[in-house]
């Protein structure tokens, strides 16, 4: 392919959209699902992608057709729409960055070994991230996501030949889980809710798709179709093979996944150096913690900016005081200081933010289908049949799971 091509140039959002979704989820979440339960959960991956996938299109699909934000459409609706976006961001947005900074805090500590715990690392990590986002902004983003994906694709799918060939599928290909188990149910929405990402980036890919200065009405629609969808589906493709590799390595072995983000780190470091040669730690365990640094830095990223646009459309008033780089600066703090008085267990803060986003997606799902309910009027657009019926059944499906798992949780 060459790189200087048009379409690669343009699927910068999409790649983005891959970035915010390769980490937490797919790094802890799936290669947990994997060592924990054998090859059983792979349909969650495959199921929460279906679901999921209306709403995740829409956000650019929105800004294809309109050209602006599908914040925009949540206008349309009234501010209550634009309130309780606000609302869901910053309930989940400080416990989802302090999560994925002592994630990455705990692989950097396992990879150059300096003696600091996981939460001064996540403190580094995030002052980097903020000095880099305040000086570059998306343009960093665009060029530096584009290689990171492409690499940590290229090293997962190495790993996933290798465990290929040296794997027994003897015993691999069940696990134990028992929806009679509470924590196991646990887990379960815990692993949908951040699968494939959080229902936010269907807002943050149509901002970062007008931020990509693409000239949306005259464009080329198909390519900027094509940008989404090599973002979603590849990132299923990944989820199913960190699962795997959880399963023939982990699972098969009858390891218990530690806690701690470092002890954590030395296990999923350990899959791939058992399958493809200790000399490669260095090597993976660069590419791990550059892949969380960039799923941290654009979810860094994406918080303020897609707020920044939300708060301006309550009102011009907001955006002379609530701009991207304010709520940025707050972010940063907030998580911090989750990193310094509350973090204690790695998997325990990872489970909270994940399970509080799936919590949230239903009514942000709402919200983005109304936004397109609205477009028949103002754009003379509907939905084809197949996305409505398959919006609709999702949002049946994701408000039943959520008064299920809130049903279970306190009564």
């Amino acid at each position: 392919m060459n790189l200087n091509s048009s379409t690669f140039k343009q699927i910068g959002p999409g790649l983005l959209y891959a970035g915010a979704a390769i980490g937490v989820s797919h790094l802890v979440q799936s290669t947990r699902a994997g060592a924990e339960f054998g090859l059983e959960l792979i349909w969650v991956i495959v199921v929460a992608h279906i679901l999921k996938y209306p709403f995740f299109l829409m956000g650019p699909l929105y800004a294809d057709i309109t050209g602006k934000t599908i914040l925009d459409g949540y206008k349309k609706q009234g501010n209550w729409a634009l309130w309780l976006f606000v609302l869901l961001t910053v309930s989940t947005m400080f416990a989802v960055i302090a999560a994925i900074s002592v994630v990455t805090g705990g692989l950097a500590e396992f990879l150059f070994g300096v003696g600091w715990s996981a939460q001064i690392w996540g403190l580094i990590i995030l002052t980097m991230c903020l000095i880099l986002l305040l000086f570059n902004g998306y343009s960093f983003l665009d060029k530096f996501m584009k290689w990171i994906v492409v690499i940590l694709t290229l090293a997962t799918v190495l790993s996933f030949v290798f465990a290929i060939n040296k794997t027994s599928f003897d015993g691999v290909s069940f696990g134990n889980f028992d929806w009679s188990v509470t924590k196991n149910v646990f887990f379960l929405i815990a692993f949908f809710g951040w699968m494939p990402a959080p229902m936010d980036i269907s807002i943050w890919h149509s901002v970062w798709r007008l931020e990509k200065n693409i000239n949306i009405n005259n464009g080329d629609k198909a390519r900027t179709n094509l940008d989404f969808h090599i973002g979603y589906f590849g990132t299923a493709v990944l989820a199913i093979l960190f699962l795997c590799l959880g399963a023939f390595t982990l699972f098969s072995a009858g390891v218990e996944l530690e806690a701690g983000g470092v002890a954590f780190s030395a296990q999923l470091i350990g899959v791939y150096t058992s399958l493809i040669g200790e000399w490669s730690l260095f090597f993976i365990g660069l590419a791990a913690v550059v892949t969380m640094f960039s799923t941290g830095i654009t979810c860094l990223d994406a918080f303020p900016r897609s707020l920044a646009v939300g708060f301006s459309l309550i009102s011009s008033q907001f955006s002379k005081w609530l701009n991207y780089k304010t709520i940025l600066l707050v972010l940063v703090v907030g998580a911090g200081l989750i990193l310094i008085l509350i973090v204690e267990n790695m998997r325990q803060l990872v489970d909270f933010a994940t399970t509080i986003s799936f919590l949230t997606s239903p009514l942000l799902a709402f919200l983005n289908y109304r936004s397109f309910i609205l477009l028949k009027t103002s754009h003379n657009y509907v939905l084809p049949n197949r996305l409505r019926l398959l919006s609709i059944s999702s949002l049946v499906f994701l408000g039943s799971f959520a008064v299920y798992f809130l049903a279970m949780r306190f009564f």
